[in-house]
């Protein structure tokens, strides 16, 4: 029964997924506060890029790329939590 749950989670965040590209284009508001206080030239570069800026390489379609985007970081998310789940009930099992 509770598959059926992280199954349902699971198909709603893909969903979401799909409406991804009609997010907002502004910057969000740590970014948006660096710009008007003009300290966005002192940020620094994320040490690495799984993802880098939402849009999967490779794709021209940039709506595409971001949908595909989504998908990936959804399920790699997914993945992650299951797995600590099923380890962590596991531990509790014995």
């Amino acid at each position: 029964m509770k598959l059926k749950w992280w199954i349902i989670g699971l198909l709603i965040a893909l969903a979401v997924t799909l409406i991804s590209p009609l997010a907002s284009p502004w910057p969000d508001g740590l970014e948006r506060v660096a710009e008007d206080k003009g300290f966005i030239e002192h940020a620094q570069d994320a040490p690495y890029e799984i993802i880098p800026d939402y849009v999967f390489p490779g794709i021209s379609n940039e709506a595409v790329a971001t949908i595909l985007a989504g998908i990936v970081g959804t399920l790699i998310v997914f993945g992650l939590a299951y797995g600590l789940g099923a380890m962590l009930k596991r531990r509790e099992a014995t």
